[in-house]
């Protein structure tokens, strides 16, 4: 064996050890954290959970009003965000790849995809809130939105992009506008690669705590007012897990595992829709 030889099976197997590795590290602290979320929060997973407000110390109650606001908040962004996204990237992909505006859009899109949280919420407090002169749950579903959009936008350009382009030359060749060959064929072809950047975005603002804290603030009632302060669980767990309160802390630990479990459950919902489909 010559010694470039023996060098190069040196370095492969130094780096296929690294690689393993690094991956059991990763593996150690994400099974670390699920085990911290599981045997701390299910304690107390119950019937109250979901049927009652938060509480005051050291009484019994559950995060009903947090479930019901960060579900209305997180469903309003999707609302506001999914029309935008998906017609953006539509034109990204089919109309406007090669012009200015279309590099534009990309390189702006591309920045927001990397945009911390916190500022898109401070954007959305100046934009928002200070000329109402309140917290609302419509500027929290706002921010969460803006959070989406970007997610939608590339999901949706990568999705429409892959398509072979003998796709749209067959419908094009029998007549169809282009509007038509978009809407009948392309997003049909595509259908699953859209309803995956949804799914992504429902799982990148699901857990999102700082926009919230400068939009929705929070409130210890039940309100379903998108027009006043709205409670969210990502708050009601920053609130409760700073407290000196066991029973708030036990809620906050709770929480935390309803939004790891809905995050795992989206995932592998998507590695499911992924998955190739065979006859």
């Amino acid at each position: 064996m010559t010694a470039r030889m023996a060098k190069r099976i040196f370095l492969d197997r130094a780096a296929t050890a690294f690689a393993f590795a690094a991956t059991a590290l990763a593996l150690i602290g994400l099974t670390s954290i699920l085990w911290t979320l599981v045997s701390n929060g299910v304690g107390g997973l119950s019937v109250s959970l979901f049927t009652q407000d938060t509480p005051a110390p050291g009484s019994t109650g559950g995060l009903r009003n947090a479930i019901v606001g960060s579900v209305l908040m997180t469903m309003g962004g999707l609302l506001l965000a999914i029309p935008i996204g998906v017609l953006a990237g539509t034109y990204l992909a089919e109309y406007g790849r090669r012009s200015r505006l279309g590099r534009a859009t990309s390189f702006i899109n591309d920045i927001l995809l990397s945009a911390p949280s916190i500022v898109i919420g401070l954007f959305v407090y100046g934009l928002l809130v200070v000329p109402l002169g309140h917290f609302s749950g419509f500027a929290g579903a706002v921010a969460l939105a803006l959070l989406a959009v970007p997610i939608i936008v590339r999901t949706t350009f990568d999705s429409l992009s892959l398509l072979p382009v003998s796709l749209r030359e067959a419908a094009l060749a029998l007549g169809a506008p282009v509007h038509v060959v978009v809407l009948k064929v392309s997003y049909r072809a595509a259908r699953m690669g859209l309803l995956t950047g949804v799914l992504l975005s429902l799982a990148r603002i699901a857990g999102e705590t700082a926009p919230l804290l400068f939009t929705a603030l929070n409130s210890q009632f039940f309100s379903m007012n998108m027009n006043g302060p709205l409670a969210s669980l990502p708050a009601v767990i920053y609130r409760f897990a700073m407290s000196p309160f066991d029973d708030w802390n036990q809620l906050a630990w709770s929480g935390a595992l309803l939004i790891a479990m809905t995050v795992l459950g989206i995932n592998l919902l998507l590695r499911a829709l992924a998955r190739p489909r065979t006859r």
